[in-house]
């Protein structure tokens, strides 16, 4: 283990194909998160509602993110381990499943891909190190919380709440800002967003935004420091409204139907992770007289 732990140190791109590979690998596992975790949330809900209420909860079969095995929702065909392969398996099957030849999101390939690329990049831009492995973990949770909140509109604590701690843990080394820095910054993004939903709130009557947006600010400012906070808010908030904007023109969006905010959310805070330090002075470097 120790030599493996030298390779990995004197040999950069030794150590970013195996965070490559092992992203590919996580990033199939992500699916099953994306996929499993909000229906795991509501059934969990649905048992709460039905013990305040004194009804008897019907015992549901098992489902957590192991079990049941994945199947085809089609047809029920098991996924093998030859059949569940990141990336190359979609590519053999020509996106069809093999019990009943119905097609397969390009989605799960796709999570795949994104999480190995981002992985390697991780492991290229850090090294190896505490804070090379800490930046693959980030990403992934932040990949997971994009797509669920694609889907549902949900940012799950389940993710969240450990991102925050982890990060506020990490920075008590200073792995990437020091630790009064990554404080504040938790408690400055949380109130930011905090702010700005009850000022929309109050003006309009409705709510612009949810808490778990909150909660992932507050979590990225745990990780990055308060002083990565206006990078952040300000790259997300203009890729949504373009994103938004471009929705409503050409997707047809309506817009009475809400937009989720944490992708990018979670975009700004990968962007500010590889390349905010050189963004924030390049920008400071523009105002100097």
């Amino acid at each position: 283990m120790t030599e493996l732990f030298h390779l990995f140190k004197t040999e950069p791109i030794i150590f970013t194909i195996a965070c490559s590979m092992l992203g590919l690998v996580v990033g199939s596992f992500l699916n099953v998160v994306i996929h499993r975790l909000p229906k795991m949330m509501e059934r969990d809900w649905q048992a709460q509602c039905a013990e305040l209420s004194g009804q008897t909860a019907e015992k549901a079969p098992r489902y957590n993110l192991l079990a049941p095995r994945s199947a085809c929702p089609h047809c029920g065909h098991a996924i093998t381990a030859a059949e569940n392969i990141p990336v190359l398996s979609y590519l053999f099957l020509r996106g069809k499943c093999k019990g009943c030849g119905a097609a397969i999101s390009p989605r799960y390939p796709i999570v795949e891909a994104i999480s190995g690329i981002l992985s390697a990049y991780a492991a290229w831009h850090f090294g190896f190190g505490l804070p090379g492995l800490a930046a693959i973990v980030f990403v992934w949770a932040l990949i997971a919380l994009t797509f669920i909140d694609f889907d549902t509109q949900l940012l799950p604590d389940d993710i969240t709440l450990p991102l925050l701690w982890m990060g506020l843990l990490l920075n008590l080394n200073g792995a990437f800002t020091s630790l009064p820095n990554a404080v504040i910054g938790a408690v400055a993004g949380y109130l930011v967003l905090w702010s700005v939903y009850w000022v929309f709130k109050l003006t309009t009557g409705k709510e612009g935004m949810g808490f778990g947006d909150f909660k992932l600010l507050a979590a990225i400012g745990a990780w990055l420091g308060w002083t990565m906070l206006p990078l952040v808010i300000m790259l997300s908030s203009v890729v949504g409204a373009v994103v938004g904007i471009m929705l409503i023109v050409f997707a047809r969006h309506g817009r009475n139907i809400p937009i989720p905010f944490g992708p990018y959310l979670a975009g700004g805070g990968l962007i500010a992770l590889f390349w905010g330090q050189t963004l924030t002075q390049n920008y400071l470097q523009l105002l100097a007289p």
